[in-house]
């Protein structure tokens, strides 16, 4: 038996082993993926969408504004990635005041979340839902806290002054701040749902 495979046989060993690979596939699956979803008004024609400008109403800043006079960096990356995006679908981007078909807003956040990682009751076996332990989490279970960034973007019909479509987008964070690479990730996840197909339409009616 050489040495890897002694150490492997050891019930302290395969435990360690247990946990560290269920922190490491935890934390790389929730890095690397966007949590993305979207709902529209089923009523809206999106194809008719031709121009498009920012809500007039914007804030000015997601990081602790308002500014003065001054965007931050999320909120530049935000726009130039929807402006890249909306212009890859063809629509036009205008001026507040040329009537535009739509208006596009967003909101930043970025909150505590806590998951749970590993975890097996009576110290044997896989968590099945039962062998809790103390503080309600199942044996061997270990809580981390994590940053979540959150961007909600929303589509508003300028001329019925109502929202047509939302788009919401969220990922974990390395950071206490969104990075630019996280934010074109999350932006471009987002929008990729719209617009809505219309098959997509046709199947949720």
């Amino acid at each position: 038996m050489n040495r890897i495979t002694r150490f492997l046989a050891r019930p302290a060993a395969l435990a360690v082993m247990s946990l560290a690979l269920a922190f490491g596939a935890t934390s790389c699956a929730t890095s690397a993926n966007v949590a993305a979803t979207s709902d529209f008004d089923h009523a809206v024609n999106f194809r008719a969408y031709r121009t498009w400008a920012w809500y007039p109403k914007q804030a000015n800043d997601t990081e602790g504004g308002p500014a003065r006079g001054y965007e931050s960096f999320t909120d530049q990356r935000i726009r130039d990635a929807v402006t890249k995006d909306l212009t890859a679908k063809g629509l036009t981007e205008v001026a507040n005041n040329a009537s535009p078909d739509v208006y596009v807003a967003y909101s930043v956040r970025v909150e505590n979340k806590q998951q749970l990682a590993g975890g097996y009751p009576y110290g044997g076996y896989p968590y099945y839902g039962y062998g809790y332990g103390f503080g309600g989490y199942p044996y061997g279970a270990r809580a981390y806290n994590y940053k979540a960034g959150t961007v909600i973007i929303d589509i508003v019909d300028a001329k019925r002054k109502e929202l047509a479509w939302r788009g919401t987008g969220q990922a974990q964070l390395d950071n206490n701040s969104i990075s630019e690479e996280e934010t074109y990730r999350i932006v471009n996840s987002v929008m990729g749902n719209y617009p809505p197909t219309d098959q997509r339409r046709q199947a949720i009616r």
